[in-house]
């Protein structure tokens, strides 16, 4: 069997193939991961580093070749794809710039004793990745897990397998499988994978979960988040900052999982505030065939995202919302919906109650700073937020109220993120944290080596029962 990836901005056309391993195939494919992990993890690190280091140079080169691929395979607009496999490599560079020191461990040989803290490599790593940003995210899993001396297993999404899989052969001790759910369980239930990394949906996360508990198998999980955006009454916005703001709900045709999903401005602002942005999308938003240069929002993935974004609008004009078109979507057959801001909707609609990771987004107005905390909240999900304000001290101390893993101050998505910044959710999207040295130290596990003081030689001995003084 074979997976067909089409083109979401021309269905007709069918980018490439990839072929199905079955699930009694993904045996075999652990096997060889788990023999190839004894020769890579007793290589030194400087070894496997310089060899990242090398397919690094490998992937930046190929770049011109992979964006086109990448736009065609998942609708996201060129330059975007461009930008994300250079922000790919970047990771990459700055893992192998990094994990010498991170992952070295430590030796002390005191009054109190030897003790050695070794970072010992898992063994065989599974990485389920998503489609809406399928380099970096699978990168984030696969770079410090080969850095610690891990081998990967990579099963990437069926909507975009094709610029993944290229990227993969370029990387040392990775192998990829394809398929969907029946393959995921046999990836995740097998006994020689020793750590699990998924980014994707919530239910998807329950079931991978389930598997990994059944097993006893560690987990890192980044899940769906439906973001609020703050702004406080003393926001001062320019037109780069709207612009900026505009691009971090719409870009990717809003299918990522930390844009700005919920936008809460003060009512008395409210007028100000939706007059610029429409003038800032007005100027960005330009949706049309991803492969072109000047297009800013491509399609949505397939046409049952556009069903579902369609029906959580068509609900909030039902609701009495107030739907406001921000650029115009080309006709034709493509996946194409129209960026639309949405007025005067009540908590409870499920524009606002859901992630709806697609080019709808709701402005919903507050009075006080603690009814809009509360309402922000207000729900399951914790991935990211942001808070808008002149005044960053009042920003910040805002910021520690909001539940949410990563909290960016006047800016959100993928303009505030940092190589050093650990990135994760709580709340129900997610545990575990990828970027900066927590991401590197999720692929290794510290063992320990300690001969205390008292039973060295020389030393004063201890009852047999006795716990530790100290």
């Amino acid at each position: 069997m074979w997976i067909e990836r089409e083109n979401p901005a021309r269905p007709g056309e069918i980018v490439g193939s990839v072929p199905v391993t079955e699930p009694a195939a993904v045996a075999a494919v652990v096997r060889g991961a788990h023999e190839s992990f004894r020769e890579w993890s007793r290589r030194p690190m400087a070894e496997r580093l310089t060899v990242l280091g090398e397919a690094a140079d490998v992937i930046a080169s190929r770049v011109p070749e992979l964006a086109p691929l990448l736009a065609r395979e998942s609708g996201k607009p060129v330059t975007d794809c461009r930008g994300e496999i250079g922000f790919a490599v970047t990771y990459l560079r700055w893992v192998c710039a990094k994990a010498s020191a991170v992952l070295a461990g430590s030796m002390f040989d005191d009054d109190e004793g030897r003790l050695d803290l070794v970072a010992r490599p898992y063994g065989v790593v599974a990485a389920i990745t998503p489609w809406n940003a399928p380099i970096i995210l699978s990168m984030l899993k696969v770079a410090p897990a080969l850095a610690a001396g891990n081998t990967v297993v990579l099963k990437p999404s069926p909507l975009a397998p094709l610029t993944v899989s290229t990227v993969a052969a370029l990387l040392p001790g990775t192998t990829v499988v394809h398929g969907g759910p029946d393959t995921v369980l046999a990836l995740v239930e097998h006994e020689s994978v020793r750590k699990i990394a998924f980014t994707g949906g919530e239910a998807a996360g329950r079931g991978i979960a389930a598997a990994a508990g059944r097993a006893l198998t560690p987990i890192l999980l980044e899940l769906g988040g439906n973001d609020p955006a703050i702004f406080l009454d003393d926001f001062a916005l320019t037109d780069a900052d709207y612009e900026r703001l505009v691009l971090a709900s719409f870009a990717t045709a809003g299918q990522v999982c930390m844009a700005a999903k919920r936008l809460y401005v003060p009512r008395a602002r409210c007028d100000e505030f939706v007059h610029s942005y429409r003038a800032a999308a007005a100027r960005i938003l330009h949706v049309g065939d991803p492969t072109s240069e000047e297009v800013t929002m491509g399609p949505v993935v397939t046409r049952g995202a556009a069903d579902r974004v369609s029906g959580l609008l068509a609900d909030a004009a039902r609701r009495g919302g107030q739907l406001i078109p921000l650029a115009s979507a080309p006709e034709g057959d493509g996946y194409f919906l129209t960026p639309t801001l949405v007025l005067g909707l009540c908590d409870d609609a499920d524009l606002v109650r859901l992630e709806q990771f697609g080019p709808a987004l709701p402005v919903l107005t507050y009075d006080s700073e603690d009814e809009v905390l509360a309402r922000a909240n207000d729900g399951e999900l914790g991935l990211g937020a942001s808070v808008w304000s002149a005044d960053e001290d009042r920003a910040f101390a805002v910021a520690a109220r909001v539940e949410a893993g990563f909290t960016f101050v006047n800016t959100h998505n993928r303009t505030g993120m940092s190589l050093r910044a650990p990135f994760g959710g709580i709340k129900g999207s997610g545990f575990g944290r990828e970027y900066a040295e927590e991401g590197l130290r999720e692929y290794a596990q510290t063992v320990v080596r300690h001969a205390p003081a008292a039973f060295r030689r020389g030393g004063a001995g201890a009852a047999a029962n006795a716990y530790p003084a100290g």
